[in-house]
């Protein structure tokens, strides 16, 4: 018989602390990463380590935020389609009012639209405060979608989601228009952390970053991102924090630059798809509201805001596993070599041998 109700434990360990500045946090904090692959705490803690290390920190800058709903609508044709779609973009405040009647925090901040054939795919983006958004902006769509099929004629229900949002996929227009929090983060290492704490130089992170994540990813075909494991980190933070872990696959879309600055290292990740929130599903769990509120993210703040601290951390957690594991990648048997004794240490420990 199984308990519907039993509660799969993922080993988490606090890192850190990092430090972090910019538009919407400055702070030192630790980070909670709920994980089974062992090796990316240490990983992120050495991240970490040359963070504080950096006179600046890492610079955590929040460029965008929305979240998004698409529904899909049929006309009679495509000149009904298209005659619908001018008289939604005419329409913006009075959808704005239907909005505002269906949620307290969601915000209609945008209205966007792709005709195919006869039908009609329009994507619309809120504001949600602290929330990742996920039911709001479902709720609000269903509220303007009703509206929208009794106002203007010529179209039919298709449904709710058109798959042009885009949730839970990788896809091009996330990319380009972001779904969640936008977040750049950067951080200019010494060239003496570089060799001492990392291990390597600028120069060999540089020219790894283009060929591996650059190049590499070019020649998979990647889609919007290139970048050695955002992933990780992302799903370490996400189940810490009571977040909806499958968002990982259109937030590990993001880019990973690097630079030699005479020595020094220019070291940048860029997320436009960070889907995190402080209420709402998820964060009811005794151990998540610990976390959040170490995290500093249960103050009394204005609305949103304790969730744009968030995926600030979110984000400067992911450049600390980032930046270490592409200073292992430039030595030869340094990965390998961590995994092997790290596995192998938390293997014994746990038989008791």
């Amino acid at each position: 018989m199984t308990d519907a109700h039993a509660v799969a434990g993922v080993p988490m360990r606090w890192v850190g602390p990092l430090r972090i500045s910019g538009n919407v946090a400055t702070t030192e904090t630790q980070v909670p990463l709920a994980t089974y692959e062992s090796p990316l705490w240490p990983s992120v803690g050495r991240g970490a380590k040359v963070s504080m290390l950096a006179e600046q920190g890492i610079a955590a800058t929040l460029v965008d935020e929305r979240m998004t709903r698409s529904v899909l609508v049929e006309a009679t044709d495509a000149a009904t389609a298209h005659r619908a779609a001018q008289s939604i973009q005419a329409r913006t405040e009075e959808l704005g009012e239907v909005v505002r009647a269906s949620s307290r925090y969601a915000r209609l901040i945008g209205v966007r639209h792709e005709i195919t054939a006869n039908l009609l795919f329009i994507r619309f983006e809120f504001s949600t405060g602290d929330a990742s958004g996920h039911n709001m902006a479902t709720l609000a769509s269903d509220a303007l979608l009703t509206h929208l099929l009794r106002v203007i004629p010529g179209i039919s229900y298709g449904s709710i989601s058109g798959n042009y949002c885009t949730d839970k996929k990788a896809t091009a227009i996330n990319g380009i228009l972001g779904r969640g929090k936008n977040v750049v983060t950067e951080l200019l290492v010494p060239r003496e952390v570089v060799t001492g704490v990392l291990r390597t130089t600028a120069a060999r992170v540089v020219e790894l970053n283009i060929r591996k994540n650059l190049l590499g990813t070019l020649l998979a075909g990647g889609i919007r991102s290139a970048n050695a494991h955002f992933a990780n980190m992302l799903l370490g933070f996400y189940l810490a924090t009571g977040q909806d872990a499958a968002n990982i696959i259109e937030g590990s879309q993001g880019i990973t630059m690097a630079e030699d600055r005479d020595g020094d290292l220019y070291f940048s990740c860029t997320l436009p798809n960070l889907i995190v929130g402080t209420v709402g599903n998820g964060k009811g769990l005794g151990f998540v509201e610990t976390n959040l509120a170490r995290l500093g993210c249960r103050a009394e703040r204005a609305p949103g805001d304790n969730a744009r601290r968030l995926a600030v951390i979110a984000a400067a957690t992911v450049l600390c596993g980032e930046l270490s594991l592409l200073a292992a990648q430039t030595n030869p048997g340094e990965l390998m070599h961590a995994h092997v004794r790290l596995e192998r240490e938390n293997t014994t420990a746990k038989a008791g041998v």
